[in-house]
């Protein structure tokens, strides 16, 4: 072989293996990128980027609390591609931004770059909040601290978080105006978590979410990158006039997957409908099946309306107590008359039906209806076994006959 041909197949071999990187598939400033330890020396920690790419980062960059270096060899390491080609010839990396006297070119390379910086919340101001970021002073707007609708941001005070850097410019003597968000590195975070989630949610699942704004008519809960929502009924058995008597924000509480609405027309995100309710055995099941019509029970008024008072007798057990029933043989108009929501009041079971979960009630006493308890009761079978309709007084004596 000649001399010549030696060459082009030395030459068409260095194509192949720089091929990746003539096309331009190699990892692009900005971009995060996951990378194999192999390598931990002096001040910096090389990984394996694939794609026979090679990247580099300071080793502080990597130290726990104790200041001790938290990664070994063959351990994955997540960073950001601040430059390229370095000085090594590697992809240089970063995670944060330090102090120092280039603070500066390094926070132009990560506005450029899009890389998070760490910042300490300093103070509030109007319409923000000041952020400390390598040693310059940086503002961060009000809604940009959080995807969610903040009211007082007093909290995030002397608090450190990763922000983007969104504006960068020249301002007076060596100072520089910064613009910061939070809220778009959480969105960029929320899109990959909801992507995984979206691949493996199903309806009957549990899963535990963290509690993100509460209406009147329920709340909503982060299941990862994903809300739900969780109506004020399914928040329990028991009534419940408003979520935050059970629930705050930032709680994280456990949920079933009751329905998935895939996304159509304008709206552009599922809709998915939670309960806490189904993840417990109804009352019905133990308590309700002990009452017996003629039993006298304390219950307290919960919601009045023309026809008649409801009454719970016990969380998530609830009986009508019909405007017939209120008057102690006296004609009223409405059942505030002679109560009020809140009360708490002595009634009797007139009659109990488990399937449909209703219960009839009455202020009088048991010994002021003795004959009518029973008599309802006995009706209502007569009526069940035959079939007919309502029937009548005759028919239940002659049955009893």
């Amino acid at each position: 072989m000649s001399e010549s041909n030696e060459s082009n197949e030395d030459f068409a071999a260095m194509l192949v293996e720089f091929e990746p990187a003539a096309r331009g598939t190699g990892p692009k400033k900005g971009q995060m990128v996951k990378g194999r330890v192999v390598s931990i020396s002096g001040k910096s920690v090389f990984l394996d980027l694939g794609g026979k790419s090679e990247g580099a980062i300071d080793r502080e960059e990597l130290l726990d609390a104790d200041g001790e270096l938290s990664v070994k060899l063959g351990d994955s390491v997540e960073a950001r591609v601040a430059e390229i080609d370095g000085p090594s010839g590697c992809v240089i990396l970063r995670r944060t931004i330090s102090k120092g006297a280039d603070a500066g070119e390094a926070l132009r390379g990560a506005y450029e770059a899009g890389i998070p910086v760490e910042g300490l919340v300093s103070g509030l101001n109007k319409g923000g909040l000041e952020v400390e970021v390598a040693g310059n002073r940086a503002f961060c707007p009000i809604s940009q601290i959080d995807v969610r609708f903040v009211e007082d941001a007093n909290h995030f005070v002397g608090q450190k978080y990763q922000f983007k850097i969104t504006k960068l410019e020249a301002g007076r003597g060596k100072n520089m105006n910064i613009v910061l968000s939070r809220r778009k590195l959480l969105e960029d975070e929320n899109a990959v978590q909801a992507a995984v989630l979206r691949e493996t949610l199903r309806e009957g699942q549990v899963l535990k979410g963290l509690v993100t704004t509460l209406k009147d008519y329920g709340a909503f809960v982060d299941l990862g990158g994903i809300e739900g929502m969780l109506h004020i009924s399914e928040l329990g058995h028991a009534r419940v006039g408003h979520p935050s008597e059970i629930l705050s924000v930032d709680q994280t509480i456990e949920v079933k997957v009751m329905k998935i609405e895939p996304a159509v027309g304008a709206r552009k995100e599922e809709r998915i409908s939670l309960s806490i309710k189904a993840l417990h055995d109804s009352p019905w099941a133990s308590y309700g099946n002990t009452l017996k019509s003629g039993t006298q029970v304390q219950g307290t008024v919960v919601r009045l309306q023309p026809f008649g008072a409801f009454i719970e007798l016990s969380p998530g057990i609830e009986g009508l107590a019909h405007i017939s029933e209120l008057g102690a043989g006296k004609r009223i108009n409405h059942p505030r008359e002679v109560m009020a929501e809140g009360d708490t009041v002595q009634v009797t079971v007139l009659s109990v039906d488990t399937s449909a979960q209703r219960i009839s009630l009455t202020l009088r006493s048991p010994e002021d209806i003795p004959d009518a308890v029973a008599d309802r009761q006995a009706v209502k079978d007569v009526n069940a076994a035959n079939n007919k309709g309502l029937g009548t007084f005759a028919d239940l004596l002659q049955g009893k006959i």
